[in-house]
C-alpha cells in the first residue's frame, strides 16, 4: 500500500467517489487501483481567497513501486497494527484505579490480554455522571465524588473529545480504531484535527467498558482509592471505599490512573513516601467569542460553506515579561463548563458536542506557571497553589459556584464589567462580572493583556472589546508528577505503575490511552515474569 498526500481539492468535491479522483488528480487507469481509502483531509485556509482541502490517499495498486517512483507526495504506508500482549495463568488480578483514557486503554488491553483486570472508579458510570453534572449546573449541589472531573470516561468525557496528540507513537491508529468500533465517528480516522464530541464519546466510553467487561474484567464504580499495602518494597494490596466500607484486593500490579484533579490521592502518596515532583503548569481564563466571528475571521468569504466546520484555531505568543500565553482546548461552537470537583473552589474547562454548533467558540488562554512561583520547594506546593486561586476563583464569583467573568474591553481598561456585549455567557449555573484580578496573580493578568492585543494581530477580531474571559481556567494539567522509572514503576514501590495525566506523563485524550496501554503492556510483562518464577 502506498501513501500519497498533498492532494488539493476544492471545497465541494465529492469525496464518496475516490476512484474517480485519483484518475482526474493522479491520473491513474481504474483497472490498476485495487483499493482507494481517504487517509486524511484536513483545511488549507492560509488564503481566505482561496480555502481549500489537502488530502491524503492510501491506495493498494498493481506496480506500487513504480507508483512510488512517479507519484509526487508518495511514500510507503504500513496499515494499523498492534500485538496485544498474552498473560497465562496468575495468582492475581491487576487493578487499575481511574477510569479515563488511560485506565480505559490499560483496562481493555490488560482484558485483552486475559489478565482480567479490575478496575476502581471513584465516580459514577456515564450515565449518573450526566444526571450529576446537570444537576449541579441547573443550580443544584456539587457531587465531590462524580462531577465533570471524575467517573467514567475521565475528564474528557466532558470537553470536546478532541483526538489531537503531539506525541509520534505506533499505539495510536489502534486507540483511533478501537474508538470508532466503539461508536466514534469515523472520520476521526481521516480527519487532521480530529473530535468525537462529547455526546457521542459518552457512548464510546460505555462500549469499551462493556468489551471490558465481557473479556473478564470487572469496573466498580463508586468505589475511591484509599490505601495500599506493601511488603518488602512490593506492592501487596490495594485498598477502596465503596458504600462506607472499606475492602481490600490482594494484587502485585497497581496501574494509577486517576487523573490530575484527584487531590486526595497525591497527598496520600506523599504520606506513604511515594516519590513525588514538583511539575509545571498552567493557569488562565476561557474566553468565548461568537463561532460567527472565529469562523469568519478563519474562512473569509468561505464562513458558511456547507463542507466546512466551526472554525478552530491554535496560538501562543512569547511576551516580553518571560511568561508565554497560549490556547489550549479550543472549543469551536461550544460551551464553558463548570469543573469543580471540591466544595469551595471554582474551576472552567471547556466543552462542545460533535455539531459543534452552539453560538460561542472557546479556547482556554493559558500562562505557564512554575516552581519558581509556588513559594515552596514541597512536592505538592503548586496543588497548593492551584487550589488557592480556585478558592478565589470562588469567593470572586459569589461563593455559589457562579463564575467570574469579565468584558474584554473593561478588562484592559481596568473596570469590573457592568454588562456584557455581543458576547453572551455559556456557563452554567451562571457567571458574575469581577475583574480577573480578583483571583489570578499579577504576572498573569499582564500576560493576558499583553498576549491577547498579540493575538489579535493574528486573527482578526480576537481581541474584540467584547471578547468575554471567563475563569478559572486552572485544570489543563497536573501540578504533581509521581515519579517512575524506565520500567514504567514507581521508583519508590515496585507493582505500582504512575499512569497518564494525573501521573504528569501525559496531555490529552490520546496520550493519556497511549500511556495506558503501555502500562498495561508492562505489568503483562510483570505478570508473566511472576508466572515463570
Amino acid at each position: 500500500m502506498i501513501r500519497v498526500g498533498g492532494i488539493r481539492v476544492p471545497l465541494d468535491t465529492d469525496l464518496s467517489d475516490l476512484v474517480s479522483l485519483c484518475e482526474k488528480k493522479l491520473k491513474l487507469s481504474r483497472d490498476r487501483m485495487i483499493s482507494v481509502k481517504l487517509a486524511k483531509k484536513s483545511v488549507d485556509a492560509r488564503k481566505k481567497s482561496d480555502v481549500h482541502f489537502l488530502i491524503s490517499l492510501d491506495i493498494e495498486a498493481k506496480g506500487e513501486e513504480k507508483l512510488l517512483r512517479t507519484l509526487k507526495n508518495a511514500a510507503k504506508h504500513e496499515p494499523v497494527h498492534y500485538d496485544v500482549p498474552t498473560v497465562g495463568n496468575v495468582d492475581y488480578r491487576p487493578v487499575i484505579v481511574g477510569f479515563g483514557p488511560a485506565g480505559m486503554f490499560a483496562a481493555l488491553v490488560l482484558a485483552m490480554a486475559g489478565a482480567n483486570p479490575i478496575v476502581l472508579e471513584r465516580g459514577g458510570d456515564v450515565d449518573s455522571r450526566v444526571k450529576a453534572v446537570e444537576e449541579f449546573q441547573s443550580g443544584g449541589r456539587l457531587d465531590t465524588e462524580c462531577n465533570v472531573q471524575f467517573g467514567e470516561g475521565g475528564a474528557g468525557t466532558f470537553s470536546d473529545g478532541k483526538l489531537t496528540t503531539g506525541i509520534k507513537d505506533r499505539r495510536i491508529g489502534w486507540v483511533f480504531e478501537r474508538l470508532v468500533e466503539f461508536g466514534a465517528p469515523e472520520e476521526i480516522l481521516y480527519l487532521a484535527k480530529p473530535h468525537i464530541g462529547t455526546d457521542k464519546l459518552r457512548g464510546a466510553v460505555k462500549a469499551l467498558r462493556e468489551r471490558v467487561i465481557a473479556l473478564g474484567g470487572e469496573v466498580r464504580f463508586n468505589s475511591r482509592f484509599c490505601g495500599f499495602e506493601a511488603e518488602n518494597g512490593r506492592l501487596a494490596a490495594v485498598s477502596y471505599s465503596c458504600g462506607g466500607e472499606v475492602q481490600r484486593i490482594e494484587t502485585k500490579s497497581l496501574i494509577l490512573a486517576t487523573g490530575h484533579s484527584a487531590r486526595d490521592v497525591f497527598e496520600l502518596l506523599y504520606n506513604e513516601k511515594i516519590t513525588l515532583s514538583q511539575k509545571n503548569f498552567s493557569v488562565g481564563v476561557r474566553a468565548e467569542h461568537l463561532r460567527t466571528d472565529i469562523d469568519r475571521a478563519m474562512y473569509g468569504g468561505f464562513a458558511g460553506h456547507p463542507a466546512l466546520k466551526a472554525a478552530d484555531y491554535k496560538l501562543a505568543v512569547h511576551l516580553p515579561n518571560g511568561r508565554t500565553l497560549y490556547t489550549f482546548c479550543m472549543c469551536p461552537g461550544g460551551y464553558v463548563v463548570a469543573a469543580s470537583s471540591e466544595e469551595g473552589r471554582l474551576a472552567v474547562n471547556g466543552m462542545s458536542c460533535f455539531a459543534r454548533d452552539a453560538d460561542n467558540s472557546n479556547s482556554a488562554l493559558l500562562v505557564n506557571v512554575g516552581p519558581e512561583d509556588y513559594g515552596s520547594d514541597h512536592p505538592l506546593a503548586g496543588m497548593w497553589f492551584q487550589r488557592d486561586l480556585e478558592e478565589k476563583a470562588f469567593r470572586a464569583g459569589g461563593s455559589d459556584y457562579r463564575a467570574p467573568a469579565a468584558v474584554l474591553g473593561d478588562f484592559m481598561e481596568g473596570r469590573v464589567s457592568t454588562d456584557y456585549g455581543r458576547v453572551k455567557p455559556s456557563y452554567r449555573p451562571a457567571v458574575r462580572f469581577a475583574a480577573p484580578e480578583e483571583y489570578l496573580p499579577d504576572f498573569v493578568c499582564e500576560s493576558l493583556k499583553l498576549g491577547i492585543k498579540e493575538m489579535g494581530k493574528k486573527i482578526k477580531g480576537f481581541d474584540d472589546r467584547d471578547t468575554l474571559l471567563t475563569g478559572i481556567e486552572s485544570r489543563s494539567s497536573s501540578p504533581v508528577r509521581i515519579n517512575r522509572g524506565e520500567d514504567l514503576q514507581s521508583v519508590s514501590l515496585r507493582g505500582l505503575f504512575p499512569c497518564g495525566e494525573g501521573a504528569g506523563y501525559a496531555g490529552g485524550i490520546v496520550s493519556a490511552a497511549v500511556d495506558g496501554m503501555k502500562c498495561a503492556e508492562e505489568v503483562c510483562r510483570e505478570m508473566e515474569g511472576a508466572e515463570r518464577s
